[in-house]
């Protein structure tokens, strides 16, 4: 089966720089209809993949964000109880109450599975969950159906979607769950790489700017005890606030002074690290 034969050869998208070996894998998982599983550090871009496909293939993107009190029930469809129970006592719904269907919702699986044509689902953050929701949700992607047993009704997959997973490692996953999924760990861009994306995001911005800001990016996620380290998100977004600020020249970076440090660190224990450490190689 080839990978045109499926019409969905993923090559990139405006705003995703993509390596080799990751566009392969993508590939393959769809040929295959396999989970793909992705493991790296925050900002590595693992999120951003699935909209990068959904982008690419034309295809509408349903995203599940797992939470750690998550029952699969809530990712496969819930029963909307309390509602039918107002309908039925106050008579001023349109819904017939004995119709339990019309109670019926699907969740984001669902969702993917009554789709009329292929989606992208991105599991984001699996890691999250517990084992028994990892691999009763591995269950039912590979069988592609579930049950609803309050109408007691099969809902079975019009079109397999491609299935996205992420994991920032917070948790061990079980071997089953692993043994179901292709797998590929993103590695953080190296400056090259950061380069590029800088490019794709500002593809006119000054060269001596885009070499000032990335050294000094790197140079601060270098720093000592820091729990966050700036991902690219943030990179992105503290050019941005560089750009924006009509006083703001590369001396100032070149001089070790860092404007906009709150955009590169979300918390206040790495913030003070960062302009205590900062502040001590200018002196």
């Amino acid at each position: 089966m080839s990978l045109e034969r499926k019409n969905s050869h993923f090559r990139g998208a405006s705003k995703y720089v993509l390596d080799d070996e990751l566009a392969e894998i993508v590939n393959v998982s769809m040929v295959l209809e396999m989970p793909l599983l992705l493991k790296g550090e925050p900002g590595t871009g693992k999120t951003m993949l699935a909209h990068a496909i959904a982008e690419s293939l034309k295809m509408p993107l349903i995203v599940l964000n797992v939470k750690s009190s998550m029952k699969l029930i809530e990712a496969l469809y819930q029963y909307d109880t309390l509602t039918r129970l107002n309908d039925s006592r106050f008579g001023d719904s349109k819904r017939d109450v004995s119709n339990i269907e019309a109670y019926i919702k699907m969740g984001k699986i669902g969702q993917a599975f009554m789709a009329d044509c292929r989606t992208v689902l991105l599991i984001d953050e699996i890691d999250k969950a517990d084992t028994d929701f990892q691999d009763d949700m591995l269950d039912v992607l590979d069988q592609m159906q579930f049950d609803i047993i309050e109408i007691d009704k099969t809902i079975k997959t019009k079109h397999r979607p491609v299935i996205i997973i992420t994991s920032n490692a917070k948790k061990d996953l079980s071997d089953p769950f692993l043994g179901r999924c292709n797998f590929h760990h993103i590695a953080f861009p190296n400056p090259e790489m950061m380069r590029l994306i800088v490019d794709v995001h500002f593809p006119r911005l000054d060269e001596e700017l885009v070499d000032i800001c990335i050294n000094t990016f790197y140079r601060l996620r270098e720093l000592r005890g820091i729990e966050k380290k700036p991902a690219t998100r943030e990179l992105i977004n503290w050019i941005r606030a560089l750009k924006s600020d009509p006083d703001f020249k590369p001396k100032t970076l070149r001089q070790g002074r860092v404007p906009f440090m709150g955009i590169l660190f979300k918390k206040s224990a790495d913030l003070y690290q960062a302009n205590q450490q900062v502040a001590r190689t200018r002196s």
